[in-house]
């Protein structure tokens, strides 16, 4: 679905109950809007929260946003001759545009290394855009604020730096290098309109 398909789904969505987003080779996504918050949430408008559940076979957890990272930056070191169809996939996932179509780009490309199918993850990567913008109270130094982590999934696949050190600075957590954000950011000096796809590859 289109960012703004999931977006109307998301708000939407009834209290305490499952709704299936993608399955793929026996993994679902669903999403689920919890009618109490735990204290730690206690900021959040229970209206506007909801969780990413992944769900393979018995087991069923929340992942987070390093699993989208750590997948991507696998498949970019199986295959580095795909770095740019990456990036133009999962930008376009970004700017709004259905997750199922844009990996057609690649849908018959084999990757050594990976966590989870290509869809899972096109789909967990549009779901936690959403949640940036729709759940996360507070104000953002990134204007959309969603460019936070865009700029880190762009990161993860263009940078040569290793896997661990990636993972540290997300998790301290430091923000992306601003050369994947600044030209995007309109509360960067260096804001620009009518980018070109990929403006940020040197």
């Amino acid at each position: 679905m289109k960012y703004k398909e999931t977006f109307k789904i998301i708000k939407n969505l009834e209290f305490d109950k499952e709704k299936i987003i993608c399955k793929e080779k026996g993994i679902e996504i669903f999403i689920l809007r919890p009618s109490k918050l735990s204290k730690r949430f206690k900021d959040y408008d229970v209206k506007k929260n909801f969780q990413i559940w992944l769900r393979e076979g018995e087991r069923v957890f929340r992942p987070n946003h390093l699993r989208i990272m750590i997948d991507l930056n696998l498949r970019v070191r199986s295959r580095p001759d795909l770095k740019k169809g990456l990036l133009l996939i999962f930008d376009n996932i970004f700017y709004g545009n259905d997750p199922d179509l844009e990996i057609k780009r690649i849908e018959n490309e084999n990757f050594e290394h990976f966590l989870n199918p290509l869809r899972i993850i096109a789909n967990l990567a549009q779901l936690f855009i959403i949640e940036q913008e729709y759940g996360y109270p507070g104000e953002s130094n990134y204007d959309p604020g969603t460019l936070f982590l865009q700029g880190w999934i762009r990161e993860f696949i263009d940078s040569p730096k290793e896997i661990d050190n990636l993972c540290m600075s997300v998790c301290r957590p430091q923000p992306p290098k601003t050369q994947y954000t600044s030209k995007e950011n309109k509360k960067h000096k260096n804001y620009e309109k009518n980018l070109k796809p990929l403006w940020y590859l040197k």
